[in-house]
């Protein structure tokens, strides 16, 4: 029995250890080319309403709540959720918009946990196309790092990422 709780005690200090040495900071960056100018990509992104026809998680509950306030489109609209599960609760304002080169905004998770991240979107034109750049960070509270022990942050949100461009691609490029 006491080597049973010896071995639990040594596992716990190990995870608690791990999760200590992790950083303090996340940051999570997916990027695709598009054939479309930077105009179409930026009004695509600065305006939440136009996000249903893209958004990795729109898709994820047929009944998810939406609200729009603020500004219609651009630097103070705003845009808050409430969903399942999956989706979650929570709000965003775009923060900085400069046209056909970046969007800034202020991401906030109430439900299934607390969190603020900022998210910016990039884009850099190239002749034809369009290279956008979508990052989102913030910072890692303890709580976090110890989930980080068990689950890649980065692929989890990375893959709703590469989801996210591949709808945006295909309604930009028509």
């Amino acid at each position: 029995m006491l080597t049973i709780l010896l071995i639990i005690a040594i596992i716990i200090i190990a995870i608690l250890a791990m999760a200590a040495f992790r950083p303090n900071e996340f940051s999570v960056v997916r990027s695709a080319d598009f054939h479309a100018g930077a105009d179409k990509v930026f009004d695509a992104l600065n305006d939440f309403k136009n996000w249903r026809a893209w958004s990795p998680w729109e898709g994820k509950d047929p009944d998810l709540q939406r609200n729009y306030s603020g500004a219609s489109s651009g630097k103070g609209a705003k845009y808050a959720w409430a969903g399942n599960k999956q989706v979650g609760e929570g709000n965003m304002e775009i923060t900085r918009s400069n046209p056909n080169t970046s969007i800034e905004l202020d991401l906030n998770f109430v439900k299934p946990f607390k969190a603020s991240n900022v998210t910016e979107f990039t884009l850099v034109p190239k002749g034809d196309t369009t290279k956008l750049i979508w990052e989102m960070r913030g910072p890692t509270p303890f709580m976090m790092k110890i989930m980080h022990v068990f689950m890649d942050f980065d692929k989890i949100i990375g893959k709703d990422f590469e989801q996210g461009l591949a709808n945006l691609k295909s309604i930009v490029e028509k």
